[in-house]
C-alpha cells in the first residue's frame, strides 16, 4: 500500500530528490555502524528475554539464538576505536 502523500499532492521524483538532498545537507553526519555501548544494551535485554521465556519455548530455535548472543564476548568490542572518517569526523 503506497503511503499517503504530505502534501495535497504526490511529490513529483525531482521535488522528493530536493526534499532528500536539503536534509542530508542539514543533518549531522549519518553513523553507519551500530556503537557498542547499543550492542551491549541489546545483549542485556537479549538477556533478560532469555530469562523470561516460558517453560515451552525454552527448548526451541528461539531460545537456542538468544543463548548465542547472550554468549557473545562484547569486551572486546568494547576496546576498538574506529578510526577517523567513520561518522566521527
Amino acid at each position: 500500500m503506497p503511503r499517503k502523500p504530505l502534501g495535497d499532492r504526490p511529490m513529483s521524483n525531482a521535488e522528493r530528490q530536493a526534499r532528500h538532498r536539503a536534509v542530508r545537507a542539514a543533518a549531522l553526519p549519518v553513523i553507519h555502524y551500530r556503537r557498542t555501548a547499543d550492542l551491549l544494551t541489546l545483549q542485556a535485554e537479549y538477556r533478560a528475554w532469555l530469562q523470561t521465556l516460558p517453560d515451552s519455548l525454552q527448548e526451541g530455535a528461539t531460545a537456542e539464538a538468544l543463548q548465542i548472543i547472550v554468549d557473545l564476548d562484547l569486551d572486546e568490542l568494547q576496546a576498538i576505536e574506529p578510526p577517523r572518517g567513520f561518522g566521527r569526523d
